[in-house]
């Protein structure tokens, strides 16, 4: 990934050197500081800029290099969006990609983090899906979290989930989040962790105890 360095008095010095040279708006760049010194004679910014279109080029090429390690043929699909990015892979052997409960796919994504969080020092919103898998994988918790919620509030008895990622948790959470009847909680110890439904009724009763 290529990196940009700029030296000047101030940081904002040092800011507008790099919008001047590289011709681009700041909304655009990652910027940090990576030296700074205040003394009155010796006044000093250093800083390191990345382009955030090389960004999505590095996230390309590391994909790219992992799955032609893997002997797998892929093609991509990339949406930017202002705050995020949302990559497909389709693959000659999307099974493989994914793995077992998606195991193979969220190593991939976090390895990814991990890299790109080494250059640019935050995380970076993204999000790698293979085939639609996600998608789908998404409708079909929505629809299992609307259906067990029905059976909590015809019963009354909780009901525990199979343990699943934060991404997947979530999406049981927000599915839930304006029922009338029932609400959600997380338990458990990561890589463990799963939601239970609960009955609003028992919610309020603990409350009033």
């Amino acid at each position: 990934m290529k990196k940009y360095t700029y030296q000047a008095k101030t940081f904002e010095e040092a800011k507008n050197q790099a919008l001047v040279d590289l011709m681009e708006q700041e909304a655009n760049l990652y910027i940090n500081e990576i030296e700074s010194s205040t003394k009155l004679f010796n006044k000093k910014s250093v800083i390191e800029v990345i382009k955030k279109d090389d960004v999505v080029e590095h996230i390309k090429e590391l994909i790219k290099d992992i799955t032609n390690a893997m002997g797998i043929s892929i093609n991509m699909e990339v949406k930017k969006r202002e705050d995020s990015l949302n990559i497909t892979i389709f693959a000659d052997n999307n099974a493989v990609l994914i793995g077992k409960d998606a195991r193979t796919l969220n190593a991939l994504t976090n390895i990814i983090k991990q890299s790109v969080y080494k250059e640019i020092g935050e995380n970076y919103k993204f999000v790698l899906d293979v085939s639609d898998y996600k998608q789908k994988r998404a409708w079909n918790l929505e629809k299992m979290a609307k259906q067990i919620a029905r059976e909590v509030a015809k019963t009354g008895v909780e009901a525990k989930l199979e343990p699943m990622n934060s991404y997947e948790r979530r999406i049981i959470h927000e599915t839930l989040s304006h029922n009338k009847k029932v609400y959600t909680e997380s338990e458990g110890v990561e890589p463990n962790r799963f939601v239970v439904i609960k009955l609003k009724e028992q919610q309020e009763e603990n409350k009033s105890e």
